[in-house]
């Protein structure tokens, strides 16, 4: 039984930095990916980075490409998900996640889901002036 939590939301201006982390196990090489997906109001939950374990190969969505960097510590047992020049349409519940099956991210964000993940309890983040 995969056990992720995260931390590191809050409230931010735009244009502002945050860095999420997330403890937990299953974050050392193995051919299941591990990422940062976020959740909306009213809205479906949406891939935002996905890193395959193997050799550490980061993949992002459009939307953060360039502003968002996801890591890894693997002797921590931590993953991160470093966020600079955040928008008000990054507001969302984030959540981390490790994939139940053997698979890559070098799809588009939505195929990440058919990896079947176990998931966080989330953490939010606000991005409001």
């Amino acid at each position: 039984q995969v056990q992720l939590v995260e931390s590191g939301g809050g409230l931010v201006q735009p244009g502002g930095s945050l860095t999420l982390s997330c403890v937990g196990s299953g974050f050392t090489s193995d051919y299941h990916a591990i990422g940062w997906f976020r959740q909306a109001p009213g809205e479906e939950r949406e891939g935002v980075s996905c890193m395959h374990t193997t050799d550490g190969t980061p993949y992002y969505s459009d939307s953060v490409k360039g502003r968002f960097t996801i890591s890894r510590d693997e002797a921590k047992g931590t993953l991160y998900l470093q966020m600079n020049s955040l928008r008000t349409e990054d507001t969302a519940v984030y959540y981390c996640g490790k994939a139940g099956v053997a698979g890559t991210c070098d799809g588009p964000p939505p195929s990440w889901l058919a990896l079947l993940w176990s998931w966080g309890r989330g953490t939010q983040v606000t991005v409001s002036s």
